[in-house]
Formats: structure tokens, sequence, C-alpha cells
């Protein structure tokens, strides 16, 4: 078993990228992070860079699409440990942007396995440990993209960028966090897109070919945010780096 006096979290999708970046930094802090890779071998790569920098890392195997993976996952967590303070759902698909007079629905089924129903398996699987902690957080990575108030805003990039699947999935994300939230108050369950709306700006990272403008580090930023809530911190927002964004 891991420390039981350790904060711990579970990060999806947290082998590169802003998931490694926000498994770096809640490690920094001495949390017990459970890393979660798809590839098993690509984990535990990413693991041992993080236990090489005094990180208490843990990688778990977990894809996000499959119910098996998911329960074997959640296996592997109590093997550790008997509770979740917080969980991260950041694994995520972009989808192939299929303008959407050519979208069907397997192109949006992809998607939606991955950045909706994924989050769903994850949040029902782990329900039982994070309600087993004393603070329990989720976070949710969405995208503004999902924001209703950002697609309809001309001065948006993102409001000419006509795909249905990446967009819509984020926007049922979005509404996910808000029904939990409602659902569930002893968990804060919030939502964050890792850009700043007001300036036009997202992460850089392998899911937009790293044309973001902003950093992992600078990406990762409102996630942490998220994750180290105060007890009485809030529930059922949408938040980017610079604060809290319209749905």
């Amino acid at each position: 078993m891991t420390n039981s006096q350790r904060t711990s979290v579970l990060v999806t999708g947290a082998n590169k990228g802003l998931g490694l970046e926000t498994a770096r930094r809640l490690g920094a802090l001495g949390w017990t992070v459970f890393l979660g890779s798809r590839d098993e071998e690509r984990g535990r790569t990413a693991a041992a860079k993080l236990a090489a920098e005094g990180v208490a890392v843990v990688p778990v195997t977990l894809d996000v699409t499959s119910d098996a993976s998911v329960d074997s996952a959640v296996l592997q967590v109590r093997a550790h440990t008997d509770r979740l303070d917080v969980l991260v759902n950041n694994a995520g698909a972009p989808g192939h942007a299929v303008p959407p007079a050519d979208a069907t629905a397997a192109d949006l089924h992809a998607v939606y396995d991955t950045n909706v129903y994924g989050p769903v398996r994850v949040t029902h699987a782990f329900l039982p440990l994070l309600l087993a902690a004393e603070h329990p957080r989720v976070v949710m990575v969405t995208s503004a993209g999902g924001s209703f108030a950002v697609v309809t805003d001309p001065s948006q990039p993102v409001s000419r960028m006509h795909e249905l699947a990446y967009s819509s999935s984020k926007a049922a994300l979005n509404m996910l966090t808000v029904r939990y939230a409602q659902a569930l108050p002893r968990v804060r369950f919030n939502a964050v897109t890792p850009g700043e709306v007001v300036n036009h700006t997202f992460a850089a990272t392998d899911m937009n070919g790293h044309r973001g403008q902003l950093t992992a580090t600078q990406g990762a930023d409102p996630i942490v945010r998220l994750a180290t809530l105060p007890p009485d911190g809030p529930s059922g927002i949408f938040v980017d780096r610079l604060g809290r964004i319209a749905w």
C-alpha cells in the first residue's frame, strides 16, 4: 500500500503532454501519482522519468475506451491505496475534423468513445475510491471548443473550424461535469480548457500538432489549480488559465 497520508491522484492519458505535465506538477507537491497510459510501455517510460525526479509514481495501464481495461486499472490502484483523492480525466481524441456535411455517426462514435464515454467509464469505476477520500475532486479536461459561448463568437478561431465530432463531444463532457456536480455534492467536479479564451490561445500538444501558443506547463496551470481546490472550493464550474469562462 502507498502511504495513506499522501494525497493521491489518477491522471488518464498521462504518458505525454498535458497529462504528463499535470502528473509531474502534482507529484512535485508530494502526491502519489497513478499515471494512466493506454500503452503499457509508454506509461512505464513516462513513470520512470517522473520517478527520476523524485515523484512517487505508479504506472497504470488504462485504455478509457475499454471496460475491461478500466476495471483492471481499478484493481491496479486498489493494490496501492484504499482511496483516491483526485481524478483527472485528461485522455482525449481529436477526431479527423470531418466537415459536417460529410460526417457520419461512425466519425462521431470514435471520438465520443474517448471524450465522453471514457470519462463516464473511469468516473463510474473509480467513484467508490473517490468517495472514500475526505475531500475528493474530479477534473474534466475539456475544450473551449465545447463552449456554446465560444463557438458562437465570430471573433474566436474555433467558430470557423467546421467539424462535428470534437466540439460536440466536449460540449457533452461539459454537461456531464455539471450533472455530476449537481448529483454528487461531496465531490468537486469541474471542467477546464487548457488555454486562454480571451486571448484566443491554447496549449501546444500532439493532439493539435503543437500549433498552440501556450506551453504544456501553462496549459496545465488550470488543471493543477482545480486538482488542488480546498474543501470549500467551487463545483460545477468551467475555467481556463485566466479564470472562469462561459459554457
